[in-house]
């Protein structure tokens, strides 16, 4: 019989090999699922039509979507894989003080929804994030992008797009229902999205 190393029996257990292990089989889900790609796709050839057409787009979420709002937003701004001209993306998470005064004046549900009101024109394109799929001032917004004109994203999580879904001309749907890995989905798929967008208006010259 031969007997594990301390470092073997360790790994078996350890939650941080959980989480790998988890984080790569979701990973491996949303690579197989047809619909998901599909979406990431009809995603990506909207913003680069908006692009193409003068138009912007805004990103808002809470949390760790703010923080994948920032992310987003930056990419497309600075560059992704190469040197190219920067697209007109805005975070409406980064402005304390314009948060804090909506906050203060209309309340938190409004945060967002004031400024895709007062910043997003017909033809932008807003994605909301949420990975509960029912976060109320990313609802408000989307509710005010519709009747602002502007094409409407969402991306949540498995089980969670019923109030969210029909807001949105596309709802990207992370096969996960929990946060962490939603979120994990969001970002990658964020990523391809940018890349297809860039490939899109900056194609290499032959």
């Amino acid at each position: 019989m031969t007997s594990r190393s301390p470092i073997e029996s360790r790994a078996e257990n350890d939650p941080v090999v959980e989480h790998f292990r988890r984080s790569c089989q979701t990973l491996s889900r949303a690579a197989d699922d047809a619909k998901l790609r599909a979406t990431i796709h009809g995603v990506a050839e909207t913003i680069a039509t908006a692009f193409r057409g003068g138009h912007k787009l805004l990103i808002a979420g809470n949390g760790g979507s703010a923080a994948d709002a920032q992310h987003i937003a930056g990419e497309f701004l600075s560059r992704l894989n190469f040197d190219r001209n920067p697209l007109p993306a805005i975070a409406l998470t980064t402005d304390s003080s314009v948060l804090t005064a909506i906050g203060n004046d209309y309340g938190f549900e409004c945060t967002f929804e004031r400024q895709v009101r007062g910043l997003g024109k017909p033809g932008d394109v807003f994605i909301a994030i949420s990975t509960s799929g029912r976060s109320p001032n990313v609802i408000a917004a989307l509710k005010a992008a519709r009747e602002g004109k502007l094409t409407t994203v969402g991306f949540t999580g498995a089980g969670r797009n019923g109030v969210m879904a029909p807001l949105c001309d596309h709802c990207l749907v992370a096969p996960a229902e929990e946060t962490a890995l939603i979120q994990q989905i969001h970002i990658v798929a964020a990523h391809a999205i940018c890349g297809l967008v860039e490939r899109d208006l900056f194609p290499p010259a032959k």
